[in-house]
């Protein structure tokens, strides 16, 4: 029997069976990782079974390959936050989204996931979390390789009038460098490298660039951005 003990937080669940239901959960030591919970559908297990819900994680199997057995129980529940708040149901909605659509099941992301803890722990502050939401999309690019460089121009090297970034490589270009090539290139807002307003419309901006390298670079060209960050982007226009 194989066995380990960790921290995490709900990404998803479905129903298995008559009674059962399969977690999906973003583990501190384990990353992503699925298993069976027996009577999941009961009443008394969906308080540990709710999207967002940080967990006490316990899972076992006969063999590592397999499917294997949680059990939960909640650490931290962030539903009420959510039943009143617009932003903060749809922010956690795209997070749990996007990780359960770009992390490789069973690799260990330690840092993403202190970082995903803290954002989460944001949740409700509507002043902050926008600017907050598109820093994690960010690091996550940054934890799964692909990780943007916007601090000087891919081809001339200088660090002024940066406004473009490279949908190739991922590094920012200057309006000089940019030249015949500015019809294929992203947007840079300021608020992408950390300067300027960081505005509703802003940050709306810059998470349209972001997405271009989630959507091509971590969940491939051929699927779709998951709805639920859409959603994000319409509450963040809307708070503005």
């Amino acid at each position: 029997m194989i066995e380990w003990r960790d921290e995490g937080t709900v990404l998803a669940v479905r129903p298995h069976g008559e009674s059962s239901a399969i977690a999906e959960i973003f583990t501190a030591a384990h990353g992503r990782h699925l298993g069976l919970v027996r009577g999941g559908t009961s009443r008394k297990a969906q308080a540990a079974l709710q999207p967002g819900t940080r967990v006490d994680a316990h899972w076992s199997a006969r063999l590592a390959d397999h499917l294997g057995a949680w059990r939960l129980e909640p650490v931290r529940s962030r539903s009420a936050v959510l039943m009143s708040d617009r932003l903060a149901l749809a922010g956690l909605a795209a997070v749990t989204a996007l990780l359960s659509r770009s992390l490789p099941e069973r690799d260990a992301h330690a840092p993403l996931y202190a970082r995903t803890e803290a954002l989460l722990d944001l949740l409700g502050q509507g002043d902050v979390w926008p600017l907050a939401y598109l820093q994690w999309e960010l690091a996550l690019l940054e934890e799964m390789g692909f990780g943007l460089v916007l601090d000087r121009c891919a081809v001339t090297g200088g660090t002024d009038d940066l406004a473009y970034v490279s949908p190739r490589s991922g590094r920012a270009v200057s309006r000089d460098g940019a030249g015949d090539w500015v019809a294929r290139l992203l947007p840079l807002p300021p608020v992408l490298r950390g300067a300027g307003e960081a505005g509703a419309a802003d940050i709306v901006a810059a998470l349209g660039t972001t997405g271009w390298f989630v959507r091509h670079r971590l969940i491939g060209a051929e699927v779709e951005l998951p709805p639920a960050r859409a959603r994000l982007i319409d509450e963040i226009r809307r708070a503005g």
